[in-house]
Parts: structure tokens; sequence; C-alpha cells
């Protein structure tokens, strides 16, 4: 087992050695070990002391497949030990996926990712029964959305170990499930297909990543890699207009800013991104869903105090930045390996 970790993954070992993952099993504690010590964050400390001081409450009841994901009900613990909760959970500022519900306690998320889910969710290959990885996950919302549709395994990859906390503290009280979160880039997970004769994820999701990596095509390539022969690629990414609506190949370079973000990189016309992953080697491409992203979907809350999408639009014109860009239009694309 890696030490010095924030959590304890013997549950994850044994997921992956019954999903028929037991090479990655093997040489995973050495990843981890790596990761938390090329990693160390200053916060470290902070957040296991909060994890250690949630209290011990048994939720009555569990409902993962609504849009805000329920864990326990108020009848679950006295009004002293839900302050108490309620108290760490703000430690745990700021709440940017959600919704949740825990023991009566609503944590009012920066993003209604409950609605991203109900834009692709019918438009998704049934995941009964699949073995699904989440790239870029964050705290892990879409990940228990997953679960509930009937996955027989979840992981999910994001570097941040701030949201890997704020997953456990819902797992916490969710019980023993197989849904975990790994504290890895996309870059960090290996090539299954390659490196473990051809094995890989039933359906790959990566949502609101592909436009922060510096190689665009790069982050396609790995995650081909990650799905097994036929498996399913679920993909969300800014892009632009094409206003021509002729299949213009066209991008946006943002010359330093993207709506204050300076790590957005890549903004294609959807025929650009189509091409893109069929250039790589995926198949049946198909974009089911283009949306512009309001300021009721992204906001800021008692739980996410800082900016939010209303100060990165013009505030004159919401339909773009406030460095004059098109305003956040996002795309899914499904397609097949």
């Amino acid at each position: 087992m890696p030490e010095n970790m924030i959590v304890n993954f013997e549950s994850l070992y044994a997921d992956l050695q019954e999903n028929d993952f037991v090479e990655w099993q093997e040489v995973l504690p050495q990843q981890l070990s790596a990761i938390f010590e090329k990693r160390q964050h200053g916060k470290k400390e902070e957040w296991e002391s909060i994890l250690q001081q949630l209290p011990d409450i048994q939720a009555s009841s569990i409902d993962i497949s609504a849009d805000k994901v329920r864990i326990g009900s108020v009848e679950d613990c006295d009004h002293e030990t839900s302050e108490y909760l309620l108290l760490l959970l703000k430690k745990l500022h700021p709440w940017r996926k959600g919704p949740y519900e825990l023991f009566g306690i609503h944590i009012d998320t920066e993003w209604h990712s409950d609605w991203k889910w109900q834009r692709i969710q019918s438009h998704l290959t049934p995941l009964k029964n699949r073995r699904v990885l989440d790239v870029g996950c964050g705290n892990g919302y879409h990940m228990w959305r997953m679960l509930a549709d009937g996955a027989k395994l979840v992981v999910g990859a994001d570097p941040s170990q701030f949201f890997l906390v704020q997953f456990q503290t819902l797992k916490k009280y969710a019980g023993e499930k197989p849904i975990h979160l790994l504290p890895f880039k996309g870059e960090e997970l290996p090539a299954f297909s390659k490196v473990y004769q051809g094995k890989g994820f039933d359906t790959v999701f990566s949502m609101g990543v592909l436009y922060h990596r510096v190689s665009p095509i790069e982050h396609l390539q790995e995650l081909r890699s990650f799905l097994r022969a036929d498996g399913e690629l679920v993909l969300e990414t800014l892009v632009i207009e094409d206003e021509s609506n002729s299949e213009s190949h066209e991008l946006l370079l943002p010359e330093d800013r993207y709506a204050k973000m300076r790590n957005v990189w890549f903004l294609p016309t959807p025929p650009l991104l189509v091409r893109m992953l069929e250039r790589v080697g995926f198949k049946n491409v198909r974009v089911v869903d283009i949306n512009q992203t309001s300021i009721e979907e992204q906001r800021s809350t008692d739980w996410m105090e800082f900016e939010s999408l209303q100060d990165f639009l013009d505030p004159k014109d919401h339909n773009k930045t406030i460095e004059g860009y098109p305003a956040p239009k996002r795309a899914v694309v499904i397609c097949n390996r």
C-alpha cells in the first residue's frame, strides 16, 4: 500500500481484480506512491484532519439516480451532528460539481452538473454491466450517475487531491461501492489497450478536458488507448460555431485568456472536432448535442463564492466572453474505438 495517502485504496484493488484489470492492480500501488510523492500539497494535513473529523452517521437511504445525488436523510442524525457536519463540509469550499444532498444538507454547487447529464444520458450506450472511466472527473458527480445507471465499475481520474477529498467525504457515507477516484492526470494512466494486451474500459468519458490540453491530438490518442475494441468514447469540449454552415474546419486559439482562463488552448468547430477523432482512429463519430452554457447552469453560490460564468462574460452581451470571444459553447461527441 502507498504511504502517506489521504485514503486507503484496498477496495479499489479488489474491484480491479474482479473486473479483469489484474495487471494494473499489481502496479497501481507504486504509481500512487510516486504521484503523492511528486505532488505534495500544502493542505494535505488539513484535508486529512477534516476526513478524520467527519461524524459517523449511518445513511438510512441513498439515491444516486436523482439529479441531486442524495445520501441519507435529515432524520439520520441530530441537529448538533448536522451542524457539525455542515461546518466541515463548508471547510471544503469551493464545491464546483454537483448538486448533492448529504443528510438533509443541500450542497448547491457552482455547476448544475445534472443538466449536462440530462443532455447526454439518452445518447449513451446503456452503462449496465460496463466498466467506465471518467477522465477529468472533478469531485465525481457524474461518476455517481454512471454507477446509478448500472456500471459495474466506475473509475475517475483527476489530479486534484482536493477533489479527491470531496469525493471521499461522500463515499464515506455511501458505503462500499465499485466507484473510485484516482489522483491522476489523463496522461498518467496506462495505455490499457497496448500495455495490457487489448484490455480496456467499455466506456470512457472526457468532459471539459480537451481544451485544457496543449496537444489535443495526444489527448484523443490517450482516450483511444483506454478503450477496449469497439468501446465507446463520450467527449464533451468547448467549440466555436460553424457560422458558414459549410462544414468548416476552423479553430479558435485564444491570444491570452479565454473567459478569464489561461489554460484554454483550442476551440474547434464541430466538423473539425469530428475530423480529429476520425484521424486518430475513432469510428461512428457523431455530434449528439451542442449547448451554450448559461449563467443559470454555472454560477456562484454559498458553496462556491468565487467568480463564475457571469463574471467571465461581457456584461453587455452574454454571447461574448469578457475578452470578446464567442461565449462558451459545448459539444458532446460520441464515437467508438
